[in-house]
């Protein structure tokens, strides 16, 4: 009788630890989630969209330290999930809009005397963003991440070509965005008045998932 209450004790313990195992496992959820951290998996083929957060400008400076360049107070990017696995991970998702508004944007470049025009180039972008997260663009093999400016000058319309290899940023569930510090572009053609050298930075929030209704919030785990 003792050896069975024994066994029948220990089948249990193990099953409770098993119950009590399980939803932890289950909190863990994909990388990319919506309502909290582990919360509704974000579907593969989701539309991911965010503006500039609230008060925040984009930045193209000529340096890192400076204040000298461009700013735009309106700026969003969309973005189609392509992978969303168990986390940790890294999920993978295709830019395939980022915009300014040029009627946003203003230079204090000397000599210009406004933006005519902003254009992200070489669109779709691959993002890989990871449980810790850490967020990477890159072009299409072969290609560059490419920003055109236009700009209206005392001598008339200039355009500067701005290119990087990739652009890292950092994900954050505090306000659900994602953000680039002084990620580094250099000049691929323009006149003198195209500095040589842009450092752009910017603060996208909240992230949503404008596929669902009501446009949640999203979660990196």
């Amino acid at each position: 009788m003792r050896t069975r209450t024994s066994l029948a004790l220990a089948a249990a313990v193990t099953a409770l630890a098993l119950s009590a195992a399980a939803p932890a496992s289950a909190a863990a959820g994909t990388v990319l989630t919506t309502g909290g951290a582990g919360g509704t998996a974000v579907a593969v083929g989701d539309v991911l969209s965010a503006s500039l957060a609230t008060g925040t400008n984009a930045t193209l400076y000529s340096s890192a330290t400076g204040t000298s360049g461009v700013s735009c107070s309106a700026s969003a990017f969309v973005a189609q999930v392509v992978n969303n696995p168990a986390a940790p991970g890294t999920a993978t998702e295709s830019v395939t809009g980022h915009t300014f508004n040029a009627a946003s944007c203003t230079s204090n470049v000397t000599g210009v005397l406004g933006v005519t025009r902003i254009t992200v180039d070489n669109l779709p972008y691959a993002t890989a963003v990871t449980s810790g997260g850490s967020l990477t663009i890159t072009p299409a093999a072969g290609s560059t991440v490419q920003t055109t400016v236009v700009l209206r000058t005392l001598l008339g319309s200039i355009t500067c070509v701005y290119r990087a290899p990739s652009l890292t940023g950092t994900a954050n569930n505090a306000d659900n965005s994602i953000s680039f510090a002084n990620q580094h572009f250099t000049k691929f053609s323009g006149s003198s008045l195209c500095f040589n050298n842009g450092y752009f930075t910017a603060k996208y929030a909240p992230v949503t998932d404008t596929t669902q209704a009501g446009g949640p919030a999203v979660f990196v785990n």
